[in-house]
């Protein structure tokens, strides 16, 4: 890994790109001077847009990459067909150590299975899993898996603990989070099979934070933990629920102030008010979720965010790269497992990896 924070951007990922991610980088290079970029993409259309941004000039590589990810493309044909895209060969720069972490707002499965391919898992980790922050009544919480595995194991779950309990400490700075299994009730006879056993391991490992017990899903947004844990398939939906819910709210706010004359005075009055909120619930915020438990940071932007969400995804990457996150993992998977060997991917067994977009 670079000894400088060098991010490998996939300049063509998402719907507006390159322009949001050259527009991101430069608002993400405001934030944080000491960080260079290389961006992979179409070379032409790179160059022109970063000379409106003269601040990017000095600190920025373009490699051209002549193919992209479609957004419908399927992972394994993108495992297959896209050695010369933007995204392989941004994860490329990571795994051959030119970059210390990569960005893409592009397909997440496609994403996924390529990063695993190409960096591996972690020694004891089985899969890699989408974590994020979500927003909360006192803070923020941090979820996981969002949509890499539908279906998942005891063990699974219980190393989706570990990582998402090193991530809320690095990311979010709290030294003994509480960890929580998402689950239909509180009861310890609820759930499945594989999510009991989880639970029976969780209350008697050791762990980098406190296990919590059962959470259901309205205790997320109350923020009754500060990591939740469920398997992919339950948290995209519940992910896309919080999402959903927020948009609503947005909806029945502009709603009512629109009603009457009286109630667009009322929006005047309270337009600070207002402000605060949109501020707190604006996805932007939250935008950046990485791939935990591979063996290299790799960070997921929205696919329509904006340049200001796109920023935020690079600072996600950036502070997971400053605060040796990967090395924080190993060491704590270590004091759990001891010296494990890698878990690799080949070219016939990454169907394992879904295409659910978080």
């Amino acid at each position: 890994m670079t000894a400088i924070p060098v991010i490998a951007l996939d300049a063509m990922g998402g719907d507006r790109a390159p322009d949001i991610v050259i527009a991101g980088a430069a608002l993400a290079r405001a934030r944080h001077p000491d960080v260079k970029f290389i961006f992979y993409g179409d070379e032409p259309r790179i160059r022109a847009l970063i000379e409106q941004h003269p601040e990017l000039n000095t600190v920025s590589e373009i490699r051209h990459a002549p193919d992209v990810i479609a957004a419908d493309l399927k992972p394994s044909l993108a495992l297959r067909q896209g050695r010369n895209s933007s995204m392989r060969m941004a994860i490329d720069a990571v795994a051959k150590g030119e970059a210390s972490s990569v960005v893409s707002a592009g397909n997440t499965g496609a994403l996924m299975a390529t990063a695993k391919f190409v960096l591996k898992t972690l020694p004891g980790i089985d899969r890699p899993a989408i974590a994020s922050v979500v927003p909360t009544k006192i803070g923020e919480s941090v979820m996981l898996d969002l949509g890499a595995n539908v279906e998942c194991d005891a063990e699974n779950l219980v190393q989706f603990a570990l990582m998402g309990a090193i991530y809320c400490r690095a990311v979010l700075g709290i030294s003994n989070p509480t960890i929580g299994l998402l689950n239909i009730g509180t009861e310890e006879m609820k759930g499945h099979d594989e999510i009991r056993a989880a639970a029976a391991i969780l209350r008697e490992r050791a762990l980098p934070g406190r296990f919590h017990g059962f959470v259901e899903g309205n205790h997320v947004p109350a923020g009754i933990v500060d990591v939740v844990v469920t398997d992919g398939f339950s948290g995209n939906i519940a992910l896309k629920m919080l999402e959903g819910t927020a948009q609503l709210i947005t909806y029945f706010v502009r709603q009512t102030f629109d009603a009457s004359l009286m109630a667009k005075i009322g929006y005047v009055l309270a337009r600070g008010a207002m402000k605060k909120l949109k501020l707190r619930a604006d996805p932007r915020r939250y935008n950046g979720a990485m791939f935990l438990g591979l063996q290299g940071v790799c960070v997921k932007s929205h696919g329509g965010t904006d340049a200001t969400g796109f920023a935020n995804a690079i600072a996600v990457a950036y502070k997971l790269v400053d605060r040796r996150f990967n090395d924080r993992i190993g060491e704590e998977l270590a004091r759990h497992y001891g010296s494990v060997g890698s878990v690799t991917v080949s070219d016939e067994n990454f169907s394992e990896v879904t295409d659910i977009t978080a």
